[in-house]
C-alpha cells in the first residue's frame, strides 16, 4: 500500500505493524472472521498497549457474566421445577380435589350464601332490638312478676317488683354519672382546643417552646392520619357490624357443616353436630323439647369426629335428659339421621347426663369381617390375645383369655359356636395351652380339635354332663395346686404370667375349658346344681391361676344360666337375642336399659355380628366376629388344627394334659334305696307306702318311675323292714325302723373298716352294693353320711313339737304325716298290697 509524499515527492510505500488473531482473543464482533488487528496489539517494540488491557478485561467480564447468568437460570429452573412439582401434587392429592371440590360447590351456591348471610344479619338486628326492649321494659323481671301473679305467690311478685324498682334507681343513677363525667370531659377538651387555637394565632410556631412545637406537630400528624385512615376505619367497622349482627342471627344449632361440605346428597354417611342437635330435637323428650324451645344449645364435650367407620360425638344433656331417655328412643333417633337402628349406638358415658353417641358409616357393618388373621399362618399368644373380629370402628379385636372369662349366647344359627370356635382356635396355636371341650349335644362343632384336645366329651346323655361336672371339679383341684406352686415362686407373684407358664416344671399352662350349651349342663336334674356351684367358684377364682371357662348357651335366662355366672364373668357376648331378659343376662344387668341391646340384632341378616362387653376398654363394641368355616364341602378348621400340632412336634413338645386321665364314660349309679326312702319320709313319723312310691318316683325318675309295691317290699326286706299296717289296715313305713336299718348299716360298715375287710352283708341281710355309688363331692364340702342330718329341705311346714327320732335323718311330726296319729282310722282306706 503507498501514500503520496507531501510537496509533490515520489510515492513511498508505507508498512503497518500487525498480526491476525482470532475473533475470541480480540474481542472482534465480525462474525468469528480472522482479522487485522491495526494499531492495537503490540508495537514493534514489543510492548503491549492500554487498550489492548482494556479490551482483555471486557471479555473476561463477559465470560463470567455469561456463567452467572446460566449458573443463575439453571438454578432458578430447579427450584421452579420443585414449586411446581409439589403444586402438582398437592392438587391431585384427596385434600386437594376435595378442597376444589368444596371452592366449586361454594362458587356455585354463592347466591345462596349471601342470601343466608343477608338474612343472618337482618335477623341478628332483630334479636339485638328484641334484647334492647327488653332491657329498656325490664322485660325478663316483668315476665317473673307475671308468672308470680298466676301462679298466686305474692311474696314471688312483690320481690319481682321491687326487683324492677331497684334496678331503675340504679340504671338512673348509673347514667346521671356518665353524663356528668362525660360533660366535664367535653369541657375540659373544649378549653384546650380554644387555647390551642389561640396560641396558634398569636405565635409563629418557630416561635413557640420546642415542647409546644411537638404538641402541633402531633396533633398535625394525627389530622392527616385520620384523613388518609378515616375511611378504611369506617369501613372495618362497619363490616364488623354486619359479621357482628350476622353472627347473632346465625342458626342457633352448632357446627358448620354448610360451609365446607359440598353436597349433603353426595355425602350421605356425614354427620356433624348440626344434624345430631336436629335429630335430638326431634326426639318427643319433654325436657329436651323445652330446652331447645328456649333457644338452648346443646354441650359438645366431643365433637364430631371420624371415628373408625363412624362419626363419634359426646354430649352433656341439659337439666332433666339422661342417656338412658336417648338411648330409649334409639330407633326414633336413627331415623332422624338417616340411618338403621344397628348403625345408631347412643349410650351413657361416665355420667348419666352424658351421652357417647356412635353413627356408623351407611352401609359399613353389612359386609363380612373378611378372613381369620391366623387362617393360614401364624401363631398365638393368649397372653396378648387371640384374633376374634372387627370392631365397629373396623379394627381387629384381640379377645382376651387370659385372666377372663367367657358367657357367649344368643339365638340357635346366629354364630354362638363359631365364636367359640374362634377362641379355641385361637388357643390352640399357642403351643404351651391345654384344651378342654364338652358339648352338651349331639353337635360335631369341635371334632376336628380331637387332636388338639386332652379332654372332649359330646353328647346328650347323662354320661357327658357328669363328665364335665367331674372336669369343672377337676379344675378347682388343679388351682388349688397351682396357688400352692405360686407360693412357692421367688417374690410370690400374684398370678401366672407368660414367664412362668414357659416353665414345664411348674404346671402352670394356660388350661381353657369349652362348654357348649351350657345350659343343658346347669339344668340337668342330678349334676347341674352341683355343677352350677363348681362353675361360679372357678369363674371367681380361676383366672388369677391361668385356667379360663369359655362357656356358650342359646337360652340366657336366670333358670338356665346362674345369676352369679353372669354377675361375675368378665366377658360377655351377645349374638341377636329375643328379649330384655337375654340381653342382660349375657351382657349384665343394667346394659339394655343403658342403651347396649343385642335385641336390635336381626336374625340371619345379622348373623356373625354381635354385641359384646368386657373384650376391650370400651363400654361396649359392636363386633362382626371372623368366621372360619366347617360345615358341608367346606373345612378350614382342620389344617388350622393340624397346623397346630405340627408347630408342637416341631418344637418337641405335646399337646399339653394335666396329670389326671381324662374321665370315662360313666357307668350307671345304682342308687341307694335306703337312703332315697329316708330321704322322702321327709322327717315324717310313718308315711303310708304308696305315697313313698310317689315321692321316689319324683325324687328320682330314671330308677324309681316303674317302681310297684312288690319292688319297694324287695327292697325294705333288703334291709330288715317290713311295711306295717297302721289304722284302718293302710301299710306304712315307719321312721324307726328306717332309722334303725341305717345305724344297724353304719355300725356294720364301722366294724368292716375296723377289721379291714370288704362289707359283705349283714346279719339283716344287707347285701353288698344296695347302698349304691354316691357322686364325687364338692372339694370345700364334707361328704354327707347317713348318720348325718341331710340338708335337702323338706315340703309342709314343720310342727313345733316335733321329735328327733334316733339315727333319723329327719324328725317325727305329731300331725303333718302322710297318716293320722291320733288314734283315729281312716275312713275307706285299703292295703296298699
Amino acid at each position: 500500500m503507498t501514500a503520496r509524499k507531501e510537496h509533490g515527492g515520489p510515492l513511498e510505500p508505507k508498512v503497518y505493524d500487525g498480526e491476525f488473531v482470532e475473533a475470541d482473543q480480540s474481542g472482534d464482533q465480525s462474525g468469528g472472521r480472522p482479522g487485522l488487528a491495526v494499531n492495537g496489539g503490540v508495537h514493534g517494540d514489543g510492548v503491549e498497549s492500554p487498550r489492548a488491557a482494556v479490551r482483555a478485561v471486557v471479555v473476561a467480564l463477559r465470560v463470567l457474566g455469561r456463567w452467572a447468568v446460566n449458573g443463575a437460570v439453571g438454578l432458578t429452573g430447579r427450584a421452579t421445577r420443585r414449586v411446581v412439582s409439589a403444586v402438582r401434587r398437592v392438587w391431585r392429592s384427596p385434600a386437594g380435589q376435595q378442597a376444589r371440590t368444596v371452592v366449586a360447590y361454594r362458587v356455585r351456591k354463592a347466591p345462596a350464601d349471601l342470601a343466608r348471610l343477608a338474612w343472618f344479619t337482618l335477623r341478628g338486628h332483630g334479636r339485638w332490638l328484641g334484647k334492647a326492649w327488653t332491657w329498656f321494659t325490664y322485660g325478663d323481671l316483668r315476665a317473673d312478676a307475671r308468672a308470680a301473679r298466676i301462679a298466686g305467690d305474692r311474696e314471688a311478685r312483690r320481690e319481682a317488683q321491687e326487683a324492677i324498682r331497684a334496678d331503675a334507681r340504679a340504671r338512673w343513677a348509673r347514667l346521671g354519672i356518665v353524663l356528668h363525667r362525660s360533660g366535664i370531659t367535653a369541657v375540659v377538651v373544649l378549653v384546650l382546643a380554644v387555647v390551642l387555637w389561640l396560641t396558634a394565632a398569636v405565635l409563629d410556631r418557630s416561635q413557640m417552646w420546642p415542647w409546644l412545637a411537638g404538641v402541633y406537630d402531633t396533633l398535625d400528624a394525627l389530622v392527616a392520619f385520620v384523613s388518609v385512615a378515616g375511611p378504611w376505619l369506617l369501613l372495618a367497622m362497619l363490616t364488623g357490624w354486619l359479621v357482628a349482627a350476622a353472627f347473632e342471627g346465625r342458626d342457633r344449632t352448632p357446627g358448620v357443616g354448610w360451609l365446607v361440605r359440598p353436597d349433603r346428597d353426595d355425602a350421605g354417611s356425614w354427620v356433624d353436630e348440626r344434624m345430631i342437635s336436629r335429630a335430638l330435637a326431634h326426639l318427643g323428650i319433654t325436657p329436651l323439647n323445652k330446652f331447645f324451645k328456649d333457644g338452648g344449645e346443646l354441650v359438645y364435650t366431643v365433637p364430631a369426629r371420624k371415628d373408625g367407620d363412624g362419626t363419634a360425638a359426646q354430649i352433656r344433656l341439659p337439666l332433666g335428659v339422661t342417656a338412658d331417655m336417648v338411648a330409649g328412643r334409639r330407633s326414633q333417633l336413627a331415623a332422624n339421621l338417616g340411618r338403621a337402628s344397628l348403625e345408631t349406638w347412643p349410650t351413657k358415658g361416665e355420667e348419666d347426663g352424658v351421652l357417647d353417641l356412635w353413627v356408623a358409616d351407611k352401609g359399613v357393618l353389612r359386609g363380612s369381617a373378611g378372613d381369620w388373621p391366623l387362617l393360614h399362618d401364624g401363631q398365638s399368644d393368649v397372653f396378648e390375645g387371640v384374633p376374634f373380629g372387627l370392631t365397629q370402628r373396623g379394627l381387629v379385636i384381640n379377645a382376651p383369655l387370659i385372666g377372663v372369662n367367657w358367657l357367649v349366647g344368643g339365638r340357635p344359627g346366629q354364630g354362638k359356636s363359631s365364636a367359640l370356635r374362634t377362641l379355641m382356635l385361637g388357643a390352640a396355636l399357642d403351643l404351651t395351652v391345654e384344651l378342654w371341650a364338652f358339648v352338651m349335644g349331639e353337635s360335631p362343632d369341635f371334632d376336628p380339635f380331637q387332636p388338639r384336645l386332652a379332654r372332649y366329651r359330646m353328647g346328650a346323655d347323662d354320661a357327658v354332663a357328669e363328665a364335665a361336672t367331674q372336669a369343672l371339679a377337676d379344675l378347682l383341684e388343679e388351682m388349688e395346686r397351682r396357688g400352692r406352686v405360686l407360693g412357692e415362686q421367688p417374690g410370690r407373684p400374684p398370678k401366672v404370667s407368660r414367664k412362668l407358664a414357659d416353665k414345664p416344671g411348674l404346671g402352670l399352662h394356660p388350661l381353657v375349658c369349652a362348654i357348649d350349651e351350657c345350659h343343658e349342663l346347669f339344668q340337668h336334674h342330678r349334676f347341674g346344681k352341683k355343677a352350677a356351684e363348681l362353675a361360679v367358684r372357678l369363674i371367681r377364682r380361676g383366672r388369677k391361676y391361668g385356667i379360663v371357662l369359655l362357656l356358650a348357651t342359646q337360652s340366657p335366662t336366670k333358670d338356665s344360666i346362674p345369676r352369679e355366672i353372669t354377675r361375675n364373668v368378665s366377658c360377655g357376648v351377645a349374638f341377636s337375642v329375643a328379649d330384655q331378659v337375654a340381653n342382660d343376662g349375657l351382657l349384665g344387668s343394667g346394659k339394655y336399659a343403658a342403651g347396649i341391646r343385642a335385641t336390635e340384632l336381626r336374625i340371619n341378616t345379622d348373623r356373625g355380628t354381635c354385641v359384646a362387653v368386657g373384650i376391650t376398654d370400651e363400654t361396649f363394641e359392636l363386633v362382626r366376629t371372623f368366621y372360619v368355616p366347617f360345615e358341608d364341602g367346606t373345612d378350614d378348621v382342620s389344617p388350622v388344627i393340624a397346623r397346630a400340632m405340627a408347630l408342637i412336634e416341631d418344637a418337641g413338645h405335646s399337646v399339653a394334659s394335666s396329670a389326671r386321665a381324662a374321665i370315662e364314660p360313666a357307668q350307671p349309679v345304682a342308687p341307694d334305696h335306703l337312703a332315697d326312702i329316708a330321704e322322702v319320709m321327709q322327717g315324717e313319723r310313718r308315711v303310708r307306702t304308696q305315697v313313698v312310691l310317689t315321692r321316689l318316683s319324683t325324687h328320682n325318675p330314671d330308677h324309681y318311675e316303674g317302681w310297684t309295691f312288690r319292688d319297694l317290699t324287695a327292697a325294705l326286706a333288703d334291709h330288715g323292714i317290713t311295711a306295717r299296717k297302721a289304722h284302718g289296715g293302710v301299710k306304712a313305713i315307719y321312721a324307726e325302723d328306717v332309722a334303725a336299718a341305717l345305724a344297724r348299716r353304719a355300725q356294720h360298715a364301722h366294724r368292716d373298716e375296723a377289721d379291714g375287710s370288704d362289707a359283705a352283708g349283714d346279719a339283716d341281710g344287707d347285701q353288698p352294693g344296695t347302698r349304691g355309688v354316691l357322686p364325687a363331692p364338692s372339694p370345700d364340702q364334707s361328704p354327707w353320711t347317713d348318720q348325718q342330718e341331710h340338708a335337702t329341705g323338706t315340703t309342709g311346714t314343720h310342727h313345733p313339737d316335733n321329735r328327733r327320732n334316733p339315727g333319723n335323718s329327719g324328725s317325727s311330726r305329731g300331725g303333718g304325716g302322710s297318716l293320722p296319729d291320733d288314734g283315729t282310722e281312716m275312713p275307706g282306706a285299703a292295703d296298699d298290697g
